[in-house]
C-alpha cells in the first residue's frame, strides 16, 4: 500500500506554474474549462492540483525533482481540448490531470495516447473514456452507467407512480448520464412521459417548460450543467411549476444557488460521498480553508488524481507513462477521497454515489428519501 503523504511545520514549497523555475525537472498539467459557462468546476480543478503540487514538492517531489504545473484551457470544448492537448504534449507533460467535460477528455485523450501522456480524469464520467481500452487513460470518480442506475432507483423510490420527465443538453457526458437514467427506468417498467433536449448556452428555455406544464409531469431528471440547469429550474418556479427536479454530480458548485437563487431550494443531485468529510482529507481541507478557500466539487478529486500518481511513480521508479499506469493498476492508494484501486479499464474498483439537496444556499448530503 502507497505511504500517505505528510504536511510537515504547515511550511509548504512554492507551486511551480508554467514559465516557473527552470530547475524543475517534471511537468505535469491540469486541464479544464478555466474559462467560459463552466469555469467554475475549472477553478476546482486548477485549485485542487496547485495544492497538490505545493503539498508534493514540500515532501521532496518525485523521483528526486521538482514538480512543475501546466494549466491548460478547454472551456470544455472539444476542439479547445485538442488544442490543448497537443500544447500539453509540446511541453512534454507527463500527466494531465483533466479533463473535466467527458465531451473533452474523450478526443483530447486520443492525443495524450499518441503521446504517451499519463491521463488521469477527476471528473469526466462518460463509459466511453476508458472502455475503449488504453492502458495510460484513467479516472477517480464514477462512471454515467453507474450514477444512473443510483439515481433512477432513487427517483423509483422517492416518486413512485409519478410522472417522470428527463431532459438533457445533447453534450457526452450530459446525454450518457441521462439515457442511463432512461435505461434503468426502463428496465424497470417506467416509461417516461417526456424525453427531451435543449441547446446549452441558450438563456431562454421557456418552451420546454411549457411542455413540462403541458403534460403535468411530477418530477424532472436533467442531464448536464449547473448553468442550463439553474435557468431551467428558475423559468420553471417564474411560470409557477414548483416540480421537484434531480440531476448528477456537475450541480456540485456554490455557483449553482448564485444563478437559481430561492428558486434553487430542495434541488436533487447525485455525487459521491463528500470527500471534506473524510478524515484522511482533514489535513489537506484545512489548509485550504486557511487560504480562504472551500474545496467544494472536485477540488479534492483533482488532488487525488496527483496524489495517487505520485504514489504509483514512486512504486514504479519512472515517471514513464506505461511503467505509471501498470503501478496505477496494481497497488492500493491512500487519498484524500479514500482509497483508490484501478481497474484494468482504468476505472475505480469501488465507487458509490449518495443524494443532495440544495437548502438555503447550499447543498448537503441527504439520506434515501428526501
Amino acid at each position: 500500500m502507497a505511504k500517505t503523504w505528510t504536511i510537515a511545520g504547515g511550511v509548504f514549497a512554492s507551486v511551480l506554474l508554467a514559465g516557473g523555475s527552470a530547475s524543475a525537472d517534471v511537468v505535469i498539467a491540469v486541464a479544464g474549462p478555466m474559462s467560459g459557462q463552466y469555469a467554475a468546476f475549472g477553478d476546482q480543478m486548477r485549485q485542487g492540483a496547485e495544492m497538490a503540487v505545493k503539498h508534493l514538492n514540500a515532501a521532496g517531489g518525485v523521483v528526486g525533482q521538482t514538480v512543475v504545473l501546466e494549466v491548460g484551457d478547454d472551456a470544455c470544448d472539444p476542439k479547445q481540448a485538442v488544442a490543448v492537448a497537443n500544447n500539453l504534449a509540446r511541453k512534454k507533460v507527463v500527466l494531465v490531470a483533466g479533463h473535466f467535460c467527458s465531451g473533452s477528455s474523450i478526443p483530447a485523450s486520443q492525443v495524450y495516447v499518441e503521446e504517451n501522456i499519463l491521463q488521469i480524469s477527476p471528473a469526466s464520467t462518460n463509459p466511453t473514456l476508458t472502455d475503449r481500452g488504453y492502458a495510460t487513460v484513467f479516472r477517480v470518480c464514477g462512471r454515467d452507467d453507474q450514477q444512473g442506475p443510483y439515481a433512477a432507483d432513487f427517483l423509483m423510490k422517492s416518486f413512485a407512480g409519478t410522472r417522470v420527465a428527463i431532459i438533457h443538453d445533447k453534450q457526452s457526458y450530459s446525454k450518457g448520464l441521462a439515457d442511463s437514467v432512461k435505461a434503468s427506468l426502463n428496465k424497470a417498467g417506467v416509461q417516461e412521459s417526456l424525453y427531451e433536449t435543449i441547446t446549452p448556452g441558450e438563456r431562454d428555455y421557456t418552451s420546454v417548460v411549457t411542455k413540462l406544464k403541458s403534460l403535468n409531469v411530477d418530477v424532472l431528471y436533467y442531464g448536464g450543467y449547473h448553468t442550463e440547469a439553474a435557468l431551467i429550474v428558475r423559468q420553471m418556479r417564474e411560470q409557477g411549476l414548483t416540480i421537484p427536479m434531480m440531476s448528477g454530480d456537475a450541480l456540485n458548485s456554490n455557483e449553482f444557488w448564485s444563478i437559481t437563487g430561492a428558486a434553487g431550494e430542495g434541488y436533487l443531485f447525485t455525487f459521491g460521498p463528500d470527500p471534506r468529510l473524510k478524515p484522511e482529507a482533514q489535513t489537506v481541507v484545512e489548509a485550504f480553508r486557511k487560504t480562504g478557500y472551500d474545496p467544494e466539487g472536485y477540488t479534492l478529486y483533482t488532488y487525488a488524481a496527483i496524489q495517487a500518481w505520485a504514489d504509483a511513480v514512486k512504486t514504479a521508479g519512472s515517471v514513464s507513462a506505461p511503467k505509471v499506469a501498470g503501478a496505477l493498476r496494481a497497488g492500493s492508494f491512500k487519498t484524500v477521497i479514500g482509497e483508490l484501486g484501478f481497474n484494468a479499464k482504468g476505472d475505480r474498483k469501488s465507487t458509490d454515489y449518495v443524494v443532495y439537496r440544495w437548502h438555503e444556499g447550499a447543498y448537503t448530503q441527504i439520506a434515501d428519501k428526501p
